[in-house]
């Protein structure tokens, strides 16, 4: 075995471990308070976990708040180019915030009793077009109750072709619904130092740009898709930008 792969493989057992630690500390941490702290859990134990996993992989967040995050509720959506980009948005501890994440993850034990504890919303495939509906509505209902803000990413995937890919409706339909606004978070990758899919990470630095919240209190159903390309657009800009060495 290389070096390259032994070191690889060190990094990974040590990041389940410190899943696991997280997992434990915070069942422990939410037995103790009959459940009934969420928040607690994703910004006072998760997000620091999170930073340690980023520091165990050398990856430090370089944050650029562009706009400050918003007092009440929001929906957070991002680009979604590589694995890190799920502890770099935990780390960030977005304030009051639920998460969407692919159902799939909960089958890795220790991020499924974290999700658990820290209320995500687990989806299911675009070919399951009524269940998404379903978990979409259900979301909508318990946001609407809690008021709280909730991030997930359009592109619904990992895009690892460079560029910005196709946007879902999903995050449209909640922001409309909820007349939440919507704030755009452009994480930037160095290709240097980006798994993709995969778990090799390099060292190195990632930007986040948090934009300026995009108020939706006017929107219409009608004009649904076309606000949805306008948003996609402003990724693809700010992609560029980041292309070509300016701010994104």
């Amino acid at each position: 075995m290389s070096r390259a792969r032994f070191v690889l493989g060190l990094r990974i057992f040590a990041t389940l471990l410190l899943m696991s630690v997280c997992a434990l500390s915070m069942l422990a941490v939410a037995a103790v308070t009959l459940f009934r702290l969420r928040r607690f859990y994703s910004e006072r134990i998760a997000a620091p976990f999170a930073k340690l996993v980023l520091k165990l992989w050398g990856i430090r967040i370089r944050l650029h708040t562009l706009s400050p995050f918003p007092a009440g509720q929001a929906v957070y959506i991002s680009n979604h180019t590589s694995t890190i980009d799920l502890f770099a948005l935990l780390a960030l501890g977005l304030p009051n915030a639920r998460f969407f994440l692919s159902g799939y993850l909960r089958k890795l034990l220790p991020l499924g009793l974290i999700g658990y504890l820290i209320g995500i919303f687990w989806t299911v495939p675009q070919t399951f077009p009524e269940r998404r509906r379903e978990i979409f509505r259900c979301a909508a209902n318990t946001l609407q109750r809690s008021k709280e803000s909730v991030y997930l990413s359009p592109e619904g995937e990992r895009i690892t072709t460079g560029e910005i890919g196709h946007f879902n409706k999903g995050a449209f339909h909640l922001a409309l619904s909820l007349r939440a606004p919507i704030v755009p978070l452009f994480i930037a990758i160095p290709p240097a130092i980006n798994p993709g899919r995969g778990l090799a990470a390099a060292p190195g630095i990632i930007d986040v740009y948090v934009h300026e919240a995009i108020p939706t209190g006017d929107w219409q159903l009608a004009d649904l898709l076309a606000h949805k390309e306008a948003v996609r657009q402003r990724f693809v800009e700010w992609h560029r930008a980041c292309q070509s060495g300016a701010a994104a």
